[in-house]
C-alpha cells in the first residue's frame, strides 16, 4: 500500500515538475537569444546588412570564427520570422500562395537544400564553417521572396536591362566554376542544380538570386566576390 501512495504521489508531481522544467529551459533560451541580440529587436537587427550585424557582434563578444559563426545565426533566425510573420500575414488576409505553388516552392526549397549540401561537399577549396554558416543564412532569401511577391502581387516581376545583363553573366560564372571542378564533382552539382532550374514555378527574380547564390557556394575564398551578399 506504502508503495503504491509512493508512486501514486511521484505521478501527481513528476508533470508538474516536468512543466517547470521545460518553463525555466524556455526562459534560459530566451534571455540567450535576447542576450545574443545586443539589446536590438529584429527589424533593427534586419535594418543592417548580415556584414554590418557580424562586425557589430563581435565588437561586443570578440572577434573569434565562433563568434561570427553565432551572429550570423541571430541574423538567420530574425530573417525567419520577418518571413513567417509575412507568410501569417498574408494567410489570415487570403492573399497568399495556394496550395499548388505552396507544394511547388516546397519541392524548390527541398532541391535548393540538396544543392547545396552537393555544392559545399564539392566545392575546391572546401568552404570553411563561417562560409558554410553564410550559406545556410543566404539560403532563406527565397522563401522570403517568394511570399513578397504574393504581398506586391507581382508574381514574376521582369528583369530590368541591367538585371538581365547581370543574370547573364551569373550564368556564364556559374559554367566557369563547374568547368573548374573535376568531372564528377561538376556532374554532380551540375545534376543537384538541375532538379531546380526548369522544374519548379518560380519567378525570373528568384532564379537570378539563385545563379548568385550557385556562384557564391563555389566560389574561391580569395579575390573579389563575384556579387555582392543578398543582404
Amino acid at each position: 500500500m506504502k508503495i503504491c501512495v509512493a508512486l501514486s504521489v511521484l505521478l501527481f508531481v513528476a508533470p508538474g515538475a516536468h512543466a517547470q522544467a521545460r518553463a525555466r529551459r524556455a526562459e534560459a533560451n530566451r534571455r540567450s537569444l535576447a542576450a545574443d541580440r545586443l539589446g536590438l529587436s529584429c527589424p533593427r537587427i534586419l535594418a543592417m546588412t548580415s556584414t554590418d550585424w557580424v562586425s557589430k557582434f563581435q565588437k561586443e563578444r570578440g572577434a573569434t570564427p565562433h563568434t561570427a559563426i553565432r551572429a550570423i545565426g541571430v541574423y538567420g533566425t530574425c530573417y525567419e520570422e520577418r518571413t513567417d510573420h509575412l507568410a501569417a500575414l498574408l494567410r489570415r488576409r487570403h492573399s497568399g500562395p495556394p496550395k499548388s505553388a505552396l507544394a511547388d516552392f516546397a519541392g524548390f526549397e527541398d532541391a535548393v537544400k540538396q544543392f547545396t549540401q552537393t555544392a559545399i561537399a564539392d566545392a575546391q577549396p572546401a568552404p570553411g564553417a563561417s562560409k558554410i554558416a553564410r550559406a545556410h543564412l543566404y539560403e532563406k532569401q527565397f522563401r522570403y521572396e517568394f511570399y513578397r511577391e504574393y504581398q506586391m502581387k507581382n508574381l514574376n516581376p521582369p528583369l530590368t536591362p541591367a538585371q538581365d545583363l547581370e543574370f547573364t553573366k551569373a550564368k556564364n560564372r556559374f559554367g566557369e566554376l563547374l568547368g573548374g571542378l573535376p568531372d564528377a564533382s561538376a556532374h554532380q552539382v551540375h545534376a543537384a542544380f538541375g532538379e531546380i532550374v526548369g522544374i519548379h514555378q518560380v519567378s525570373m527574380a528568384i532564379k537570378f538570386a539563385l545563379y548568385r547564390y550557385a556562384v557564391f557556394l563555389l566560389e574561391p575564398p580569395s579575390g573579389k566576390p563575384f556579387s555582392p551578399p543578398p543582404f
